[in-house]
């Protein structure tokens, strides 16, 4: 089993900037990627960027260029920047932790979540 513990979810005005935070515990062994989800109200989720153990990188088109996934594998910790955000970004946002094989992303492990709500 892998625990996960996300952090550092709030409330920004339109155009500022977040940063999440997520520490995995246990079997992490067993995990090769990580990853955040996200799912507004009324809306599917959406995979929104995940990172390897050897830091190869995958982010939403709604995300890219303004999104940033980067990890501490000594920690176990990885990490979403966010900025330029946008109001449309309101979400709560989900820690995973999984496989990734070829380029498929299949998440085993899910955090508790943690809110984002941006301010027009």
């Amino acid at each position: 089993q892998v625990q996960l513990v996300e952090s550092g979810g709030g409330l920004v005005q339109a155009g500022g900037s977040l940063r999440l935070s997520c520490a995995a515990s246990g079997s992490t062994f067993s995990i090769n990627a990580m990853g955040w989800y996200r799912q507004a109200p009324g809306k599917q989720r959406e995979l929104v960027a995940t990172i390897s153990r050897r830091g190869s990188t995958n982010y939403a088109d709604s995300v890219k260029g303004r999104f940033t996934c980067s990890e501490d594998n000594a920690k176990n910790t990885i990490y979403l920047q966010m900025n330029s955000l946008k109001p449309e970004d309101t979400a709560v946002y989900y820690c995973t932790a999984g496989s990734d094989y070829f380029g498929a992303y299949a998440p085993d492990y899910w955090g508790q979540g943690t809110q984002v709500t941006v301010s027009s």
